[in-house]
């Protein structure tokens, strides 16, 4: 639309200019021919009025022409045509300038008429073309929206099997851990069942460890009771092969206390008169005054030791005593006796007293 109104605004003055150039051209000739028979003040007044008339009309030819294709462009109503501009009736006596000027006014009104049609054609293929270029914008825009709604579709299904996928792949991955942990399951029930069966298995060997060892121990029980049995048995002849001895031994040993204490009593006899026959008597002791020396032999009857085991008070009559026993001594009859009387009699304690040596 903003093309077909500079057309109609270049047709409305731009052509008219042009035409009223020409006719002045027209008129400047004809008037320098006709110089000599013309008077210059009317000449000048036509071409005045020539080019007044010219401009008028053309104008006006021009906005009839701009008026009607305005009327042309209206949708509602089909354009009409302009008509050709009626030719007045020349006066019977017209000039030639006014003859130059309405042919030079057919002239433009046909170039009018002409430029006016080519610019409703033109105008015509312009709202074609636009119409076209709009129809061709809008499938443009249909196939590009087509294209962007294929794309969202496509970009929809995409997510929708990305999520597809993805929920496949939870899927899998939940019955790989489902799988996982009924694996887990019968593995732990497995080894629970490994376990019971070892524990059984250890707990059956213990039975059979506890009833062999309650065998062997019944065997040993048996074997204890077999040697308690022999032992007692044993014992009991023991006890009474000990008491046959021990009838025998106190038997002999009777015989044998007898003969040591017959022995002892002999030995101790010889000593106390081998002593009596060495004392050598103090004189100033009293009959009431004792001293006990105690007398260690050796293995021959020599005497190893004596001290006085009880003081009689005096050290003249304690020292009386010990010179005695020490003359008197080696005691050789020791000897004679056996060990374990010689072991008795090796130490004794002798008592001295004025009347008597004990």
């Amino acid at each position: 639309m903003a093309f077909f109104s500079r057309n109609q605004h270049d047709v409305g003055y731009f052509w008219p200019l042009v035409l009223a150039v020409l006719v002045h051209a027209v008129v400047v000739m004809f008037s320098v021919t006709n110089f000599d028979s013309e008077d210059a003040a009317p000449e000048s007044a036509s071409i005045v009025h020539a080019t007044l008339v010219s401009t008028e009309t053309y104008t006006d030819q021009a906005q009839q022409v701009n008026d009607n294709q305005a009327a042309s462009s209206m949708p509602s109503q089909p354009p009409e045509e302009t008509p050709p501009p009626q030719e007045a009736p020349a006066p019977p006596s017209r000039s030639l300038e006014e003859a130059v000027i309405e042919q030079a006014a057919e002239l433009a009104a046909q170039q009018e008429t002409q430029a006016l049609e080519q610019a409703r054609a033109e105008a015509e293929a312009q709202a074609q073309r636009r119409a076209e270029e709009t129809e061709q914008q809008a499938l443009e825009a249909a196939a590009r929206e087509a294209e962007r709604a294929e794309q969202r579709a496509q970009e929809q299904r995409r997510r929708e099997e990305e999520q597809a996928r993805q929920a496949q792949e939870a899927e899998e991955q939940r019955r790989r851990e489902e799988e996982q942990a009924r694996q887990a399951q019968e593995a732990e029930a497995q080894r629970r069942r490994e376990e019971e069966q070892a524990r059984q298995a250890q707990e059956a060997e213990e039975q059979r460890r506890r009833e062999e060892e309650q065998a062997r121990q019944a065997q040993e029980a048996e074997a204890q009771r077999r040697r308690e049995e022999e032992q007692a048995r044993q014992a009991q002849e023991a006890a009474e092969a000990a008491m046959q001895r021990q009838l025998e031994g106190q038997r002999e040993a009777a015989a044998n206390a007898r003969q040591a204490q017959q022995a002892a009593n002999s030995f101790s006899a010889i000593v106390r008169r081998a002593v009596e026959q060495a004392w050598l008597i103090p004189g100033g002791a009293s009959d009431t005054m004792s001293a006990t020396i105690q007398v260690r032999l050796g293995p021959s009857g020599e005497v190893l030791a004596t001290t006085v085991a009880a003081s009689s008070g005096d050290s003249a009559f304690d020292r009386s005593a010990i010179q005695a026993v020490e003359h008197a001594a080696p005691f050789t009859e020791l000897r004679e006796l056996s060990a374990e009387q010689q072991r008795n009699l090796r130490q004794f304690d002798l008592r001295f007293t004025p009347g008597d040596v004990r």
